[in-house]
């Protein structure tokens, strides 16, 4: 049995935003952890994650996957430990990652959680270059991008966690590697700590003559995880048979109207016919999920031997969370974003 004097500290959606979010979308809740069943686990949460799809799961709008209800636990992975366990496969101090939500506990079946590679020189990790994050971003360019020596790639928010993912992946691959990110410390350590060939400022008043005279061969493979005037400096850059593997359009989650400014839809699709240019949306784990394995098998020696680095910006307290959250939508983190909830 759980014990009945421990408190769950959780985040609920209050309201749905309208625009981008404020922290009157939440609301902090406490409530009594009940008696643990036969099958079951006590969580206690050490990590949380925050990512960009979290804005979507806030609205009501059709999209890849149900919303969060209003008063609902806000959807999020986590590393926990296994604080109690009525379950044969776990054991109390198991460190485990599934989708338990903006909680400082939880109880589970077993169902939506596993455990991480053990090793690591964080637990968080599981969250990043070895979670999800990290799976987008090796399966979106190697199933997708289908990279070949010699060419030239593109990634926007290159210094977050799919984008830093993407680009090292890339130069491995032996990839002529062009980021794009936000400011000029964020562009240094793209070039400096990761190893790309360049990283354009988006925030630049000309971006876009800097991302061609960047890229004086063209764009062979664009990952997309912004849109907006990102997109709009590539469309014309782009090689025949160019492949667009879309992963997130960040810079339009929080707009409730059509962008002003000309129709550029004809432009693009032109391109996309004349240039015969692939675009394909996708969801990691609804996509590639039975071939985590093979992500795994590749991804964790290329992190031990130094290959592929990965940076966190790492927020103390659940109370921060919602606030983190607004600011991950505004480009002020720097690497991937975690939460730490409580001490390993």
């Amino acid at each position: 049995m759980s014990d009945p004097l421990t408190l769950n500290q959780r985040f609920v959606l209050a309201s749905r935003p309208t625009g981008a979010p404020t922290p009157e979308n939440f609301r902090l809740e406490r409530e009594a952890l009940p008696d643990l069943q036969d099958g079951q686990v006590l969580l206690k949460t050490l990590y949380l994650s925050l990512d960009p799809y979290m804005r979507g799961r806030m609205s009501d709008a059709p999209s890849y996957a149900a919303p969060v209800q209003i008063g609902e636990v806000m959807t999020g992975g986590a590393v926990s430990r296994v604080e109690r366990s009525n379950h044969p496969k776990f054991h109390a101090g198991d460190l485990v990652v599934g989708a338990t939500g903006w909680q400082s506990h939880s109880i589970s079946d077993g169902r939506n959680i596993m455990p991480i590679p053990a090793g690591l020189p964080s637990p968080s990790m599981a969250l990043g270059v070895l979670g999800m994050p990290g799976m987008t971003a090796y399966m979106g360019l190697m199933d997708i991008g289908q990279p070949k020596e010699g060419e030239t790639l593109v990634v926007a928010a290159a210094s977050g966690a799919v984008g830093s993912v993407v680009g090292q992946v890339a130069k491995i691959k032996g990839l002529r590697v062009v980021g794009v990110a936000g400011g000029a410390e964020k562009c240094r350590y793209v070039v400096e700590e990761l190893g790309f060939d360049a990283c354009i400022d988006h925030k630049a008043a000309d971006f876009a003559e800097q991302l061609a005279k960047a890229c004086p061969e063209g764009i062979d493979i664009y990952f997309e995880n912004v849109g907006g005037h990102v997109f709009d400096a590539v469309v014309p850059l782009l090689n025949p048979k160019a492949r667009v593997p879309l992963c997130g359009l960040i810079a339009g989650y929080n707009a409730s109207e059509t962008p002003k400014g000309p129709d550029r839809l004809p432009l693009l699709q032109r391109t996309l016919l004349t240039k015969r240019v692939r675009i394909q949306g996708f969801i990691v784990f609804d996509d590639y999920g039975d071939r985590q394995p093979e992500f795994i098998s590749h991804m964790v020696p290329w992190v031990r031997d130094g290959k592929v680095k990965f940076r966190e910006d790492v927020v103390e307290g659940l109370e921060q969370a919602p606030e983190a959250f607004i600011g991950l939508l505004e480009g002020r983190n720097f690497g991937k974003l975690v939460v730490r909830v409580a001490q390993n």
